[in-house]
């Protein structure tokens, strides 16, 4: 039977309306710090966007709180409802009759304030309506979606974000609706509430349910080692756009070929062989991994992504570099679906939407982590770097390992049985 018949019908709305609004946003998103750079400067578009990110980072606490209190789709209904109303704003802001960065910055706060609200819900849901047999696959496709998505809205957006910016967020204002549209009439409760909950409880009682919520999340010691796991494993991929991109930058012109070629453009073709590799070959090493053990494949996957980037942080090898970008390709779709399956396995149902607003915070350590790259390599040579990555690659797997193994003394099962 085609496994894609098997998932729940959720399963295949928000992988439909997932790609849709990461296709059409990386029209957009991607570009605007270029565009705010021009209307309020360099130093203040970082401060900015900066703010950004907090926002989301606060409002994905009460998103994940509401969410297990109120139930997935009323949360992601409502966060959607707020994103229609931010980029139809943002469209008149940049329409033929009016030109605000102001409006356009307020709006992409709200943006994110509502994109924050979501996501838990949203990858609590999905966990919800999925079960052991199906996760694996079900992530592996979400990936391979996401990937496309990027990849393609990028290229449009690049295209046509300068010359036809009123268009764009014309596009993304009518996806949003026809996304909200699914959601809120197709898509079905995957959590029941507690009809016990006062649901017009006053804001202190509130904060103190949420606060409940959280205490019993952070007191989960197995969920918080995996988190610094994926934590230290993601950092590596932030080096990308950050230490290696620079490194490159000042160290590598070569010929290939007859082609010139300098740091930033070997970058850039290293990113599409990467997103090629994901996106053709996904679901084809999918079913290759089924027939091994979840827990094996993990390992196996986590070595070949990290060489990657350690060989990333020193070589100037043209042709070593493609190579290992295929390597690390390669242990990146082996690895990701069953970190996420493993992630899924972790959650408890009652606090399920708490889980996941704290491990959303693993994608911005990440983000400072890669950062802090750029800082420690200006004082360290490439190949010490590399040493360091090293560091980072084996910790990352030890707390893996100390997470699996919890997870075994816990259930009293093998991940590879239990996946």
């Amino acid at each position: 039977m085609n496994p894609f018949k098997t998932l729940h019908p959720n399963i295949k709305i928000r992988l439909l309306t997932s790609f849709l609004s990461r296709f059409v946003g990386n029209m957009v998103f991607p570009f605007m710090a270029i565009y705010f750079a021009s209307e309020f400067g360099t130093a203040r578009t970082g401060l900015l966007l900066l703010i950004n990110v907090f926002a989301s980072i606060v409002t994905s606490f009460w998103g994940g709180f509401f969410s297990d209190r109120l139930g997935r789709k009323r949360v992601m209904v409502l966060a959607q409802l707020i994103q229609i109303i931010a980029f139809s704003l943002m469209t008149a802001a940049n329409s033929p009759w009016l030109q605000s960065p102001v409006l356009t910055f307020l709006m992409m706060l709200v943006q994110s304030v509502s994109n924050g609200f979501m996501n838990p819900a949203a990858e609590a849901m999905l966990i919800d309506v999925s079960t052991k047999e199906n996760r694996q696959f079900m992530y592996s496709v979400n990936y391979w979606s996401v990937n496309l998505s990027i990849a393609a809205g990028s290229v449009i957006g690049g295209l046509a974000f300068n010359r036809h910016r009123f268009l764009l967020f014309l596009v993304l204002t009518l996806t949003s609706m026809f996304v909200f549209a699914l959601l809120a009439f197709f898509m079905k409760e995957s959590h029941r509430q507690n009809n016990k909950q006062n649901n017009s409880a006053t804001m202190g009682r509130l904060i103190f349910d949420m606060g409940k919520n959280y205490q019993s999340v952070m007191k989960d010691r197995r969920f918080l080692i995996f988190c610094l796991a994926q934590l230290l494993i993601l950092s590596l991929e932030f080096q990308m756009n950050n230490y290696i991109a620079i490194r490159l930058s000042h160290e590598f012109h070569q010929f290939i070929g007859p082609f010139s070629v300098d740091g930033l453009t070997l970058l850039s073709w290293l990113r599409v062989e990467n997103t090629i590799l994901i996106v053709v070959f996904t679901l084809a090493v999918n079913l290759w991994m089924k027939r091994y053990p979840s827990n094996h494949v993990l390992f196996i996957g986590l070595c070949l992504y990290s060489s990657g980037y350690i060989t990333l942080a020193f070589s100037n090898q043209w042709h070593l570099l493609f190579l290992m970008i295929g390597i690390l390709s390669l242990g990146e779709l082996m690895y990701v679906p069953v970190c996420q399956t493993l992630l899924a396995s972790m959650t408890q149902e009652k606090v399920r939407g708490s889980y996941m607003a704290v491990y959303g915070l693993v994608f911005q350590g990440a983000k400072v982590m890669g950062s802090l790259g750029v800082m420690i390599g200006a004082f360290l040579p490439s190949y010490g770097m590399a040493v360091l990555y090293s560091i980072v690659a084996v910790t990352g797997m030890g707390c893996f390992y100390q997470s699996l193994h919890r997870n075994q003394t816990v259930q009293g099962t093998p991940i590879s049985r239990e996946e």
